[in-house]
């Protein structure tokens, strides 16, 4: 039996990963919290919340998934290295993405287009009633 309660080869590839990266365990700051939300009485008794530091980057990553406290402590760590690959590469990760995407959607139209946002929809509502006009003589 590994570290992790997971299957071998998950395991050897999180160590693998971090040691490519120079990330030790000696550099981890570790801590267990009480995890919040659903689970109940489970969850409000056990510090099942893993909560992961590296020092030399300072990156802080939080996990609590499962209600296992030994898979989120193997859940914390990939997500760390994830983390430091996306900032290594200079790539922004999903959740970024996902963020940054939103952020353009709510953002406001400039004038412009909004001007012709407007104008379209009118051009539309014009095309209907005519359609409404046409079709509507047609009957009497």
């Amino acid at each position: 039996m590994g570290l992790f309660p997971v299957r071998p080869e998950k395991e050897k590839d999180l160590l693998e990963r971090m040691a490519r990266l120079g990330i030790k365990e000696s550099d981890l700051e570790e801590k267990f919290i009480r995890s919040q939300g659903k689970g109940g009485q489970k969850v409000n008794k056990s510090a099942t919340c893993v909560y992961l530091k590296h020092l030399p980057t300072g990156i802080e990553v939080k996990c609590q998934k499962e209600r296992s406290q030994a898979i989120n402590r193997f859940l914390a760590r990939r997500i760390l290295v994830e983390k430091l690959e996306a900032k290594i590469q200079g790539k922004e990760t999903e959740e970024q993405q996902r963020i940054e995407k939103i952020r353009r959607q709510k953002r406001k139209r400039s004038k412009r287009a909004k001007e012709k946002m407007l104008a379209d929809k009118k051009r539309r509502s014009l095309l209907k009633e005519m359609r409404k006009v046409f079709l509507g003589s047609e009957d009497s």
